[in-house]
């Protein structure tokens, strides 16, 4: 994908979220239906958070302060890791996977307005993207926000999260029917 197809799949994701959940009660947007299930807002609350977990690395990619670590000299572990973290991020959910204890909910009910957070986030989200485009095109590599192990293009970074997001918002439309039904 490129800067612009970015855009546009975070538009797409964005544009679901109000249409699917803009109008729903705060209750149902907290319900959960057991304890290993997020409610809808808790999956809006993880998407916020773990996007905004790169922030720190691009701020430091703009004030050229960013050392990348030693496996990002090895194009074999930066392709292999960026593979594999946006295979499992596909939102077939085929595998489940957990995340890692940064990005969790810390919350069981997440505070008001997580919509219209998610909706502004998306807009900075794209302005970061955006202001980042000399560094994909430079194939700048960075470490995982969760981990300076794994490595994986910059570029590899935006896809990973425009795929996770629809993930997740696949996850709470799930959740969404079930209420529904």
């Amino acid at each position: 994908m490129n800067h612009l197809n970015w855009k546009a799949h975070i538009d797409q994701n964005t544009n679901l979220v109000q249409e699917l959940f803009s109008k729903i009660p705060e209750q149902q947007l907290n319900f959960q239906p057991n304890s290993q299930t997020w409610s809808i807002a808790q999956n809006l609350e993880h998407l916020i958070v773990i996007n905004e977990s790169y922030y720190p690395i691009l701020n430091e990619l703009h004030s050229h302060e960013y050392s990348a670590p030693f496996q990002a000299k090895f194009k074999f572990l930066v392709n292999f890791f960026g593979n594999f973290v946006l295979k499992s991020v596909e939102p077939s959910r085929r595998k489940k996977m957990k995340t890692f204890p940064i990005w969790e909910p810390k919350n069981r009910s997440v505070a008001h307005g997580v919509i219209e957070r998610f909706i502004q986030h998306q807009e900075e989200l794209k302005k970061a993207i955006e202001a980042a485009a000399p560094l994909i095109s430079n194939k700048v590599v960075i470490h995982s926000p969760a981990s300076k192990m794994i490595v994986y293009k910059l570029a590899t970074a935006f896809d990973i999260i425009v795929t996770h997001e629809s993930r997740h918002i696949n996850q709470a439309k799930e959740l969404l029917e079930l209420m529904n039904s």
